[in-house]
């Protein structure tokens, strides 16, 4: 079958590490408290495990998110993952917000990541994604992302090993 060209194509043929990102229908600011914040974090770790994804790295943001995750199973779970994500964090949404029915999610990005230097630029990237937007100076502030958890929790070595990556020519979608 040939690709629909009005969309990201989503191919999982490799169980491996893949990133994933998506926005929100025009970009609009719907995760904006805390609460909704909480609400999609807590869907997203619970979701990586009941898929048998194991979650490296994420930020979540009003309007989009990323996340690194790996499996050694079946890599075509990540499309019915978050599609499940995307359906009850819409749901739970719309019902704080008193908008029933209204569209929250866009489209999602996904890439499999093949390289090791890869793998580290877009680690850092995505830990440091609210930095990167202006929301905070030290990421290890902005609760909704792996910043903190991953300096709390990684060996110092990796820690450094990954502070050397530069992201400034990264090819990733986040015009958010």
């Amino acid at each position: 079958m040939p690709d629909w060209p009005h969309s990201p194509v989503h191919r999982f043929s490799e169980s491996g590490v893949y990133i994933v990102t998506a926005g929100t229908y025009q970009k609009k600011h719907l995760f904006k408290s805390p609460e909704s914040l909480d609400m999609f974090c807590g869907m997203l770790f619970t979701l990586c495990k009941d898929y048998g994804w194991e979650l490296r790295s994420w930020a979540v943001m009003i309007n989009h998110y990323h996340f690194i995750a790996a499996t050694t199973g079946d890599p075509s779970t990540l499309k019915e993952m978050i599609t499940k994500l995307h359906r009850h964090s819409a749901i739970q949404i719309n019902k704080l917000d008193n908008n029933p029915g209204r569209k929250v999610w866009f489209q999602y990005w996904d890439s499999r990541i093949t390289f090791e230097k890869s793998y580290y630029a877009r680690l850092r990237y995505v830990n440091n994604n609210p930095v990167h937007h202006g929301i905070v100076k030290d990421a290890d502030e902005y609760k909704w992302c792996s910043a903190l958890w991953f300096r709390i929790n990684a060996d110092p070595a990796m820690r450094k090993t990954l502070e050397s990556f530069k992201t400034d020519k990264l090819n990733l979608f986040d015009d958010f």
